[in-house]
């Protein structure tokens, strides 16, 4: 049995397959692995390069290659791990790609069968030029809630899926899956950090994240950005059901509805004024003020604007 799946979702990134495919099979320390692509309803020439690619490299035995219908990536992804037969899950975007020592790095924590290994990403632009190492915090093995109240405050990419080995049975055990919605990767991995038993955090960058124009967190739609605010409220509502059903410590319950509390704050500067009071009426209505604890004077006055309707955020110096 394989050890760690590998996630491809593919949606017209013809281009780059064979560079993301390649960075997996080029590794310096090769094990048991499967590849599991997923074409979601592309309509370039991917299905064609795939195909290709598989019959070249003689891969037949390691990647299977799924085509379905465009439904967005995290249902591809729900399809990825449905499909995956190893023990660990790696997530690799089409469009990326993943350091040749990646393997040789995680080896050793999956021997010490850790339930999630963090490791750190760089951006680069479509002409190859590194553009940004991404930091954030690195310690030793020790519980995913010690793991989150390090990490909320500090790593800007704490929910993103692609740098983190995850076990399957975090998603399974738990019947989780990503939700078809805008940012749903906010709603679910803070989640299974906070479920797994072992978590470690790593130096090493082995994640490379290309940055391009007209991606999602780019885009100038603004009936999306309307629809992408409306998600992360359903993602918060959807957390407090869950986490009520842990046994959080209370320092960790309350990091997360902070962290939650202020990612949701911090997407309100897109929106257009009558937006922003409406969607102030929605924070209102949960009493989300009761989730900023005034631990110092910053966080005091930030509770106490969104006490009476009025975004921290938006003001200078962002309280």
């Amino acid at each position: 049995m394989p050890r760690i799946s590998f996630i491809i979702p593919v949606y017209n990134t013809g281009k780059y397959i064979k560079r993301c495919l390649d960075s997996i099979f080029n590794q310096i320390e090769p094990e048991d692995i499967e590849v599991i692509v997923i074409n979601d309803g592309s309509t370039d020439n991917s299905d064609e390069l795939i195909n290709q690619y598989i019959e070249k490299s003689n891969k037949k035995d390691i990647i299977k290659y799924y085509k379905k219908e465009n439904e967005g990536v995290a249902k591809a992804r729900n399809f990825g791990i449905e499909k995956a037969t190893a023990k660990y899950i790696l997530f690799v975007d089409s469009d990326d790609y993943i350091s040749k020592e990646t393997l040789e790095v995680l080896h050793p924590h999956i021997d010490k069968d850790i339930d999630m290994i963090k490791f750190k990403l760089q951006k680069f632009d479509s002409g190859g030029k590194i553009l940004e190492r991404v930091g954030g915090p690195t310690f030793e093995t020790t519980t995913g809630q010690d793991a989150f109240t390090k990490l909320y405050s500090e790593d800007v990419l704490l929910d993103s899926p692609t740098i983190y080995l995850i076990k399957k049975e975090l998603f399974t055990k738990n019947n989780l899956q990503f939700q078809g919605r805008y940012h749903e990767d906010f709603g679910l991995i803070p989640i299974l950090i906070l479920l797994a038993k072992t978590f470690i955090s790593l130096p090493d960058y082995l994640y490379y994240y290309m940055q391009v124009e007209n991606s999602i967190t780019r885009s100038n739609d603004y009936d999306k950005t309307i629809k992408r605010m409306e998600d992360v409220f359903f993602h918060y509502d959807r957390m407090l059901k869950i986490i009520d059903t842990m046994q959080l410590e209370q320092v960790v319950e309350e990091d997360v509805k902070i962290y939650y509390t202020n990612a949701i704050l911090s997407k309100m500067k897109d929106l257009k004024k009558e937006d922003r009071k409406r969607f102030m009426a929605e924070v209102k209505k949960r009493k989300m003020y009761q989730n900023i604890k005034a631990r110092n004077v910053k966080q005091f006055i930030k509770r106490m604007l969104l006490m009476i309707g009025i975004c921290p955020n938006l003001l200078k110096g962002r309280v």
